[in-house]
């Protein structure tokens, strides 16, 4: 009997993943290693520390390669024994963007040594804007990222009001936003107040203007430091240049990627139980990247509109690095890239 045989020519495409380093893996940027990490178009090559702390040691247990963040911090990991992987120099040998999680100001001195290894980069909301060619909030202004060279994720407070008001932008005339700001995030104990209300005296603080940088609208903020770790709250009035109800508000929130609505009296009372619904849901470090609105603070009063929102400020610029990097890279369109990332990360819509 005759045998016949097909062949079958597979067909084998080989897709680049980008290449991805973490300068920085403190807060942020440790959230946004885990995130990269998440993407099937994206590789994390490294990260880099200034000493071999808990973090540290984390990072190499969880099989990242860490680099230390300059040679003068070599002695550090030395005296503890520390095997690093080569410094912040050689980590830009081996990627195509890195994403500068450093202190605020420390970006502008880092931007250097990036454009001199010829990597792409993106920068935090502590670095001031003109550092890049745009800054950024995914569903805003996604296409303005489109192939550049040097992106800026703004602040959490930014990217807070830019979610919200980017989703009404067509009825805003005028906003005036207060942000009632968390003091330290819960591992930073060097900073305060410990039992006071610490007032931003310039009026208007940065967050409005810093908005105009992403979205064209008229609005002025004011911002309080009180003592607290978990959440900012921000209190919204827009006034309204065309009609606009409160369910209409509700809709469109409801259908805002990144807001979420959260009920007073389904339980949730303040920013402890809005952290506590994030452990419910199992995510790391208790990461609630959706902005929280309170629904019930929705409301319409003539050509006013009245809300209050929540920020996780650790979390809630990571899927906004993501999406830059598929931007910067064109991987994706705007709705493409924000689902993709949304899924890996588990964002609830």
């Amino acid at each position: 009997m005759l045998k016949y045989f097909t062949a079958v020519k597979l067909l084998v495409i080989i897709v680049t993943k980008v290449k991805v380093g973490i300068n920085g893996y403190g807060t942020i940027g440790k959230r946004v290693a885990y995130a990269v990490s998440k993407q099937d178009d994206m590789e994390l090559i490294g990260v880099t520390k200034t000493k071999p702390d808990f973090e540290a040691y984390r990072a190499k247990e969880l099989g990242i390669p860490v680099y230390a963040a300059s040679s003068e911090f070599l002695p550090r990991f030395e005296k503890a024994g520390f095997e690093l992987d080569g410094t912040l120099e050689d980590l830009l040998e081996k990627v195509d963007v890195i994403v500068d999680a450093t202190p605020g100001g420390m970006g502008e001195k880092n931007k250097a040594l990036y454009e001199k290894a010829g990597v792409k980069a993106i920068f935090q909301g502590g670095e001031k804007a003109e550092i890049a060619e745009a800054s950024f909030v995914a569903q805003a202004n996604y296409e303005q990222a489109l192939g550049k060279n040097y992106v800026r994720v703004v602040s959490c407070n930014t990217t807070g009001l830019t979610r919200t008001l980017n989703a009404i932008k067509d009825y805003i005339d005028y906003v005036y936003a207060v942000m009632i700001r968390r003091a330290a995030d819960p591992n930073d104990i060097k900073r305060g107040p410990v039992n006071a209300i610490k007032p931003s005296v310039e009026v208007p603080s940065h967050h409005g203007p810093d908005v105009q940088t992403v979205i064209p609208i008229n609005i002025e903020t004011m911002a309080f430091v009180v003592p607290t770790t978990l959440m900012h709250v921000h209190s919204v009035m827009v006034e309204l240049k065309k009609p606009l109800t409160r369910e209409d508000v509700i809709d469109i929130f409801e259908n805002t990627t990144r807001v979420l609505l959260f009920e007073k009296e389904k339980g949730f009372d303040s920013t402890a139980q809005l952290i506590e619904f994030a452990r419910d849901l199992h995510r790391e470090w208790n990461n609630l990247y959706e902005i929280g609105v309170w629904k019930e603070s929705i409301n319409v009063k003539g050509k006013r509109l009245f809300y209050i929102q929540a920020v996780h400020q650790e979390s809630d610029v990571v899927p906004e690095n993501v999406d830059a990097i598929r931007a910067m890279f064109e991987l994706a369109d705007k709705w493409e890239s924000i689902k993709k990332t949304n899924k890996s990360l588990g964002i609830l819509k």
